[in-house]
C-alpha cells in the first residue's frame, strides 16, 4: 500500500517569496533527519539545484563519469533490469556495487512528468528494520560480507563491476545499509535470502510513493532508504540525478 509523502518543503513561503536561503536549508535539514527524504515543491525557474545539492557535499560520478546523469527511457534497454527503461525497479540502495562507501544522498529533480499513470519513485525507511533485528541477526549482517554485481543495464554499458560488503556497516556518519533484491550473490538458504523477502514485502506494504510535478526536487538519505520505481508508459518522462557524498 502507496502512502503519501508527508516530509514535504516549499520553497515558496505562504507570500509566493522564495525562503530565505538559510531558512531553507536548516528546514531540509531537519526534515531530512526525521524522516529521511525530503520533497522539495513550489519550486521556481530560478533554483539551481546543482547549487543546492553541492551544499550538501561531494559529488559522485554516475556509472558513465556524468556528474548529473539524465533518468529517462534510453535506446536498445527496454530488455534489461535498467533506470533507462520504463519497467519498475524492485528495492534497492545504490552504491552497493562501489568499491567505495554508497553515496549518502541521491537527488532527483524533474524535467518532463510522466503523462499517465506510473513513474512514481517510491521509499521506505530501514531504521524501523534494524531496529527489530535480533542482536545475532544484527551481528550477522555486520560482520557477514556478501558478493554483488551491477545491474543487466549497466553490464551492458560495458562496466562489470563485482564487490565484496556486508549488508550493515557502521560508519563515522551512521550506519549505512546495502540491499537489492537481485544483484546480491547468495545462496538460497542463506539468512540474507529470507531478509530479501521480508524487505520486499514490507517495501509493498509500507513505502511512501512520489509523484513528480516539473521541478520538484527529490532527496534522500541512501544509507539509510531503500528506493523503487513504478513502472510507467510515458516515455518523455525525464528526471535528472545527482549522488552525493555527503
Amino acid at each position: 500500500m502507496a502512502h503519501s509523502p508527508v516530509s514535504i518543503l516549499s520553497q515558496l513561503d505562504f507570500n509566493g517569496q522564495p525562503l530565505q536561503e538559510e531558512l531553507l536549508l536548516r528546514t531540509f535539514h531537519q526534515l531530512m533527519d526525521e524522516h529521511g527524504y525530503v520533497l522539495l515543491c513550489n519550486v521556481t525557474e530560478e533554483f539551481d539545484p546543482v547549487r543546492f545539492c553541492r551544499g550538501l557535499g561531494d559529488f559522485v560520478p554516475n556509472y558513465t563519469g556524468a556528474v548529473v546523469g539524465d533518468v529517462r527511457p534510453e535506446p536498445g534497454m527496454d530488455d534489461v533490469y535498467h533506470a533507462g527503461n520504463t519497467r519498475p525497479l524492485t528495492p534497492h540502495s545504490e552504491g552497493y556495487d562501489f568499491a567505495i562507501t554508497p553515496p549518502h544522498y541521491i537527488a532527483l529533480w524533474c524535467v518532463t512528468p510522466a503523462n499517465g499513470p506510473g513513474g512514481e519513485t517510491t521509499l521506505m525507511d530501514t531504521r524501523p528494520l534494524v531496529d527489530t533485528m535480533s542482536e545475532q541477526e544484527r551481528q550477522h549482517f555486520l560482520t557477514t560480507d556478501y558478493a554483488w554485481k551491477t545491474t543487466e543495464g549497466v553490464q551492458r554499458l560495458g562496466l562489470d563491476l563485482h564487490t565484496q560488503h556486508p549488508i550493515l556497516e557502521e560508519h563515522a556518519k551512521g550506519r549505512i545499509v546495502r540491499f537489492s533484491c537481485n544483484n546480491l550473490i547468495r545462496d538460497e538458504d542463506d539468512p540474507v535470502a529470507e531478509l530479501q523477502v521480508r524487505w520486499h514485502k514490507t517495501f509493498e506494504r509500507d513505502h511512501v510513493a512520489i509523484d513528480y510535478r516539473r521541478r520538484d526536487m527529490l532527496v534522500w538519505d541512501n544509507w539509510r532508504l531503500l528506493h523503487a520505481r513504478n513502472a510507467f508508459s510515458d516515455r518523455n518522462r525525464h528526471l535528472r540525478r545527482i549522488q552525493i557524498a555527503g
